[in-house]
């Protein structure tokens, strides 16, 4: 009975691995692409940690030929088996003979080549027939004339596994393949020295699975698990159909491509959190490098793939992402397909919380009339959620929506402002947001007024600036000239002098911000400041004195005039001469008057003087008045020198 099982196809030169340091007697590594150790005794390989690499052992006590996962001891059944005729599977040192042409079992009459590979340093050929030496020092090739059991050995490498060669009857062949999953592979049914058989059958376990429709080959596509079993085949092998034959059992092993895929992934996770599901199924090692695609489900719909990755990731779940999942994974011409067990996915709503507000632009301080637009922000919570905005004082609602536009604000629109975030079952708050509205500074003024301004020098002064509107705080900056004198909202003199006169202006200012990244201005009107100095101050005080008295004795003089007129009409009397005024002598004011008086012809008393018994002419009042005029010149004069 020959056994196949799956891997390569072919018969491949084991690959040679070199022993680990350190570690028990028999420790082989095992490469990465390599053959499964074959001897005429079975074997029991195992896994094991003691060296770098990955390492197999074989126990003292025979089991039949295995290959053991990585946490395997020697003690336990192994998974699964491989036959003695499967080369280039797993590399190992024991020797294995390859076989042309590779079939299962080989026949006789196929001029069958047996050869022994050379491993390591070499060494001398030593054959075996039926279990006993047959050909010692003998070639590494052979072309095999005898029908039997053979087996070659080399120095320091141990016995080779048996190959048997047939020279039956009838013969049932397979190729010498590992077989998976998917795979096909052809049973032939072959009579001695390939002479006429007929209405060929073939059996698995006794059974018959079926009649080619010519010829003596059943082919067998996408295997399956349940292929496995022991074949056989027979047939008629006269002409007559007196004799019929039946073949010894071949059996055929078909191995898993993929193990059965294992979804795995948080029961529960949060809402909004990210969701990775991952669906495990393990390549075959006799075929790692396997294609395979992964789809993955949500209560039957198709949710991810299909793609290479084994991975399907959610970047945030929502409730909506909750319910059975699960995944299949298939090869890449989807002949072989295995699905997991569901997974029962419950997310779990996030609670509600760090909500915050944020504003543009930024700041709390905001200038009449711009545009502000606030922001609530949530940190952890998912939708759908609903917001509202508040300002301290106000009952109904600003606005809803996760954004508050306030065009044009206005000076009512300051105040303490906060949004409320709900998901239907919580709601959260944001701290409060303390907004102000800046009043720009406008229509400047000085007091007192009006916008000329006379004082005397010596005087005190005290100019005031204010705003009519404009938010806190103010700045005031005083200018004399256009250029600054002073800052606050007074300017005040003691003692003004003639170097104080010219124009004066404030200019008030205020800023949004404390960076004062924009600032406010208003300058008030000019005011015109004239300081009088001290002597000109008493000039002009006795120049106004003297012409208040002139006009007030030209009234008197004008009305003597007319009654000296009419007295003289009855009485004429003599005139008086009139006074001279002494030179270099300075008169004050009331002798100025008393002189210019008599000068017009006036007593001290008012009344006309007399002069030869008659009135003055109007020649002679007009040149007593040009001499009185000429005389109070000279003493103005003299008062300001």
């Amino acid at each position: 009975m020959g056994t196949v099982a799956m891997g390569l196809v072919g018969v491949t030169r084991a690959s040679t691995g070199s022993p680990c340091l350190g570690c028990p007697q028999g420790c082989l590594v095992l490469p990465e692409h390599g053959v499964a150790p074959v001897s005429p005794s079975p074997r029991h390989l195992c896994h094991t940690s003691v060296c770098t690499g990955t390492v197999w052992r074989q126990p003292l006590h025979p089991v039949p030929l295995c290959l053991c996962p990585q946490d395997a001891t020697p003690t336990q059944p192994c998974p699964f088996s491989l036959p003695a005729q499967t080369l280039g599977l797993i590399g190992t040192q024991t020797l294995q003979i390859l076989v042309e042409p590779p079939w299962t079992p080989a026949v006789l009459w196929d001029q069958v080549t047996l050869t022994c590979p050379v491993l390591g340093t070499g060494g001398v050929t030593t054959w075996y027939k039926d279990g006993q030496r047959w050909l010692q020092e003998g070639p590494n090739r052979l072309l095999v004339t005898e029908s039997g059991t053979y087996e070659c050995d080399r120095r320091g490498t141990g016995r080779s596994p048996s190959v048997t060669i047939s020279d039956a009857r009838l013969v049932l062949q397979v190729p010498a393949q590992v077989l998976l999953e998917g795979d096909a592979v052809t049973l032939r049914c072959r009579r001695w020295r390939n002479k006429s058989v007929t209405g060929v059958r073939f059996y698995n376990g006794g059974k018959e699975v079926g009649r080619p429709l010519s010829g003596t080959e059943l082919s067998l596509s996408l295997l399956q698990m349940n292929h496995s079993g022991h074949y056989s085949c027979g047939g008629w092998v006269d002409s007559e159909l007196s004799s019929w034959a039946h073949s010894v059992l071949v059996t055929v092993t078909v191995h898993e491509l993929f193990s059965v895929p294992v979804l795995e992934g948080p029961p529960e996770p949060t809402e909004g959190s990210p969701l990775t599901l991952s669906c495990l199924s393990t390549p075959s090692p006799l075929r790692p490098q396997a294609s395979l695609l992964h789809v993955f489900y949500r209560d039957g719909q198709v949710v991810g793939g299909p793609q290479w990755s084994p991975q399907l990731l959610v970047p945030a779940v929502g409730v909506s992402h909750s319910g059975n999942y699960s995944c299949e994974v298939h090869s890449k011409v989807g002949a072989v397909r295995k699905s997991s067990a569901r997974l029962r996915i419950t997310v779990r709503r996030a609670l509600l919380s760090g909500v915050s507000l944020s504003v543009q632009p930024p700041g709390e301080q905001v200038a009449l009339g711009d545009h502000l637009v606030l922001s609530c922000l949530v940190a952890m919570g998912t939708g759908p959620l609903s917001f509202s905005w508040h300002r301290e004082g106000s009952r109904a609602p600003l606005g809803t929506g996760p954004r508050l536009e306030l065009r044009h604000i206005g000076d009512n629109d300051s105040g303490r402002y906060h949004c409320r975030a709900s998901d239907g079952d919580n709601m959260a708050e944001s701290p409060t947001l303390n907004i102000t509205v800046l009043v720009p500074v406008a229509n400047a003024t000085i007091t007192p007024g009006p916008l000329s301004h006379q004082v005397w020098s010596g005087d005190p002064v005290t100019l005031s600036c204010s705003v009519q509107v404009g938010s806190a705080p103010v700045t005031y900056t005083w200018l004399h000239n256009g250029q600054e004198v002073a800052r606050g909202p007074l300017l005040e003199f003691r003692n003004v002098d003639v170097g104080h006169s010219g124009t004066y202006q404030c200019m008030a200012t205020n800023q949004l911000g404390k960076d004062g990244h924009r600032v406010f201005r208003a300058l008030s009107p000019e005011l015109a400041l004239e300081v009088t100095p001290p002597a000109h101050m008493d000039t002009v005080a006795a120049g106004v004195s003297v012409s208040l008295l002139f006009l007030v004795l030209l009234v008197g003089v004008i009305g003597s005039w007319h009654r000296c007129h009419h007295l003289a009409a009855r009485k004429p009397q003599e005139r008086a001469p009139p006074a001279t005024l002494e030179e270099g002598k300075v008169l004050d004011s009331k002798d100025m008057i008393t002189k210019r008086a008599r000068t017009l012809g006036f007593s001290n008393s008012g009344l006309p003087l007399k002069a030869r018994g008659r009135c003055p002419s109007h020649s002679q009042w007009r040149h007593r008045r040009r001499r009185s005029e000429r005389a109070e010149r000279r003493t103005i004069s003299r008062k300001q020198q």
